[in-house]
């Protein structure tokens, strides 16, 4: 998703720190989220399905997510020289020309949105967020040796196709939660497919990811 280089000056580590992440721990805690969120739709249905429909009109959920998201994005374009500030900071090749703006229309951009913008906010916030989190995902698992690595890269490509039509198209969303949560064998249907896949992974992180 984004140049793999990190900024580099003055002797500093030449890798970004997202290519020293373990497959082992990414792994690990992708496991834990997937068995965690989809044991819980198993256990509790009627709390899950709840919040689910009243997220996308959740302001405050949407602004929290907004700034996570864009407070992130900003810590990959932050200036050098700010010790653990810039620590994230990527090169960006042909567009570092561009980071003073961008440094400031982040900001700028999440005043303006998280006053502005009321429609399906908080759907549009999870999908910066989604966006932001498949970059990490990716490395931990770039050129890998173990086949089974490939369950990482899949979730964090299956995720980045969501983010983008949650950020373009928030009412999908919407759509999505009304159809799984209209049918109880169609919801138990997709918390037992979650569920199976952070097995899958937890059991691949045990068994073949420790030396990664």
């Amino acid at each position: 998703m984004f140049p793999r280089r990190a900024v580099v000056r003055g002797g500093m580590d030449p890798m970004h720190p997202y290519e020293h992440l373990s497959l082992f721990t990414v792994g690990l805690i992708l496991a834990v989220w997937l068995i965690g969120s989809h044991a819980l739709m198993l256990a509790k249905p009627t709390l899950v399905q709840g919040f689910l429909k009243k997220f996308p009109r959740d302001a405050v959920m949407g602004q929290i997510l907004l700034g996570i998201g864009l407070a992130w994005f900003w810590l990959l374009i932050a200036p050098e020289n700010m010790g653990i500030v810039s620590s994230l900071a990527m090169d960006l090749g042909e567009f570092n020309g561009a980071k003073p703006i961008l440094r400031i229309l982040v900001p700028v951009s999440l005043v303006l949105v998280a006053t502005s913008v009321r429609d399906f906010l908080a759907v549009r916030a999870l999908g910066v967020v989604g966006l932001m989190v498949a970059s990490p995902l990716l490395e931990s698992a770039f050129l890998k040796d173990p086949s089974t690595r490939l369950l990482v890269p899949l979730y964090a490509y299956a995720l980045l196709t969501a983010s983008l039509f949650w950020v373009g198209m928030p009412y999908l969303f919407r759509d999505a939660v009304n159809w799984v949560t209209a049918d109880r064998q169609r919801w138990n249907a997709f918390a037992v497919a979650g569920l199976g896949y952070g097995v899958a992974v937890l059991v691949c992180a045990l068994a073949f990811w420790r030396a990664y």
